[in-house]
């Protein structure tokens, strides 16, 4: 079962696509990552990346953000984080985008505050999606980025992208790896 945790829309059971292609955060995963980021939450604007249901978006609504824009190249999925969206009374701070995630990166011109990025974990998407976040300069310096991934070390092997991240948190959920980055301070 997930449901929103804490916030406005507290208690609220959400919908989730049939099937198997979507994996939902586990709620223990969704709490401990929304601990680390708690004050980071209040009126940001929000980008959940590979969102599924929506569940990271629509917590982080739930919890005082301003504004979330909720991006999933599955038609199922996408109609289930409107659906949520209604819900929890949410649907006026958010904004649902039907497709790739990479494609939308490079049409963006917005900056946002946090970031989700959750891919399929057979993706391996991660690093790829924080070099284009970077490329197409959707990121502030202040910028949190919440990654969830079945790799511990979500960054190895890529050289470089410590240039412009550190990692400010790490914690393991089972097989989920959440890495908390923020940009560089000596890059600013």
């Amino acid at each position: 079962m997930m449901r929103v945790i804490t916030g406005r829309a507290k208690g609220i059971k959400l919908y989730a696509p049939d099937g198997l292609q979507t994996r939902p955060t586990s709620e223990r995963a969704k709490e401990g990552l929304f601990s680390m980021i708690q004050f980071d939450i209040e009126g940001r604007k929000v980008l959940d990346l590979y969102a599924g249901t929506g569940q990271l978006g629509i917590e982080a609504l739930s919890r005082g953000a301003a504004r979330a824009v909720f991006v999933d190249k599955s038609k199922d999925a996408s109609g289930v984080i409107k659906k949520n969206l209604v819900k929890t009374g949410l649907e006026q701070s958010g904004k649902v985008i039907c497709g790739d995630v990479d494609a939308f990166l490079k049409a963006d011109s917005e900056k946002y505050d946090i970031v989700f990025i959750d891919p399929p974990y057979d993706l391996r998407a991660v690093p790829a999606t924080l070099e284009s976040l970077l490329e197409n300069k959707l990121l502030k310096p202040t910028s949190v980025v919440v990654c969830e991934s079945r790799e511990k070390d979500v960054l190895d092997g890529y050289d470089g992208l410590d240039k412009y991240f550190e990692v400010i948190k790490k914690a393991v959920y089972g097989i989920a790896n959440i890495t908390i980055f923020k940009m560089r301070t000596e890059d600013r």
